[in-house]
């Protein structure tokens, strides 16, 4: 995030793990299954790409390690789960609000009519 609270524009795959987090906490497979799911299969994340985002993102605290799991005796004890944390929220609803504000200028240039 910026230092005069204005946050930057996050990357692509930050942006998606992000998203994939918002709806609850998840295993690297699922964040990675979530994401194709929410590109609708436009963006497909290789492990080095999620866990390396994944990395910088602990380091960042936008997300944290939970030490909770779903079903403890029916999951793999080494998968390690992500959830959002505030400040992983914030940096969300400030990128999509750039995304609306973005849209909502399209609009007016009517730039969408041919998309």
């Amino acid at each position: 995030m910026g230092n005069d609270q204005t946050p930057v524009p996050l990357t692509p795959a930050v942006f998606y793990i992000l998203f994939a987090l918002a709806g609850g906490d998840k295993h690297g497979y699922e964040i990675a299954k979530q994401v194709v799911e929410d590109s609708q299969g436009r963006v497909r994340m290789g492990t080095g790409t999620l866990y390396g985002s994944i990395k910088r993102m602990l380091a960042d605290a936008l997300i944290e390690e939970t030490g909770q799991r779903p079903a403890p005796d029916l999951d793999d004890e080494r998968r390690r789960y992500y959830r959002l944390t505030e400040e992983g929220h914030r940096a969300l609803r400030a990128e999509l609000a750039r995304y609306a504000r973005v849209v909502a200028v399209a609009r007016d240039r009517d730039l969408l009519a041919s998309a």
